[in-house]
């Protein structure tokens, strides 16, 4: 990866404050104001003896990926397409895949410093605990990071404007939003609806850390379910990409 090219995306993401503010800030302010009710630090047994706060604390991990994956990926770099910024770039000695590989480079590493924030927050503002399998929390992570920004790839892939990169982000912002257990955590899910969404890429990985949270090791079926759609996005945003 050229180093340049990665300090020039990082300052222009820098200089949004939009993306900033979604991606790293809101997913730890919406977990400080769901911790300040009252009702949300008190056990519920529909979510097998936890506290609302302590289940959505990995919801709040998954906010930054979808946000970064879907939202501000496919804006970024079908902005570049459209000004003729890949074009140009194919004339230098830059190839235009180092500005790809910056631009996740920059959106993943936001993401997660948004998942230390939002986990660092939870544990001394609300007593939330650290995950109890942390290697295995480390891997989920980042494979659900992995197949939010394939995910992004495939919105860029497929957007040839920013105006339509924005309308099919935001088509699949709320589904994946759903999934990933905004409304309704995955744990107070009906049976079948769960398995359904374990299905998709942040079903399965909300259901992941959930399990590396409790302390047990993830299952290797949302693993593989994260890895296969992983796979299949990116080869689906390598096939369809057009630099100009």
């Amino acid at each position: 990866m050229n180093t340049a090219v990665l300090r020039t995306e990082f300052r222009l993401f820098r200089r949004e404050p939009g993306a900033v503010f979604w991606i790293f800030l809101f997913p730890t302010l919406l977990l400080v104001v769901l911790g300040s009710i009252p009702s949300f630090r008190e056990a519920d047994k529909s979510l097998g003896g936890l506290r609302p706060v302590d289940a959505y604390a990995p919801i709040a991990v998954l906010i930054a990926l979808i946000m970064a994956g879907v939202q501000s990926l496919p804006q970024a770099l079908t902005g570049h397409r459209e000004r003729g910024v890949l074009r140009r770039m194919r004339l230098t000695p830059v190839r235009p895949s180092a500005l790809l590989t910056a631009q996740m480079a920059v959106q993943g590493g936001v993401a997660l410093g948004s998942a230390l924030l939002a986990l660092a927050v939870g544990r001394l503002a609300f007593g939330v605990k650290l995950p109890g399998q942390p290697a295995g929390y480390l891997l989920a992570l980042l494979l659900a990071v992995a197949a939010a920004l394939a995910l992004g790839a495939v919105v860029s892939a497929v957007s040839r404007t920013t105006k339509v990169a924005g309308a099919i982000g935001t088509a699949v912002f709320f589904p994946m939003m759903f999934c990933a257990g905004v409304w309704l955590p995955v744990q107070e899910m009906p049976h079948t609806l769960a398995r359904v969404v374990g299905l998709t890429p942040f079903g399965a990985a909300a259901r992941a850390l959930n399990e590396a949270a409790a302390g047990d090791w993830p299952g290797w079926g949302h693993l593989g379910v994260l890895a296969a759609w992983t796979v299949l996005l990116t080869a689906g945003a390598a096939r369809w990409f057009r630099w100009e």
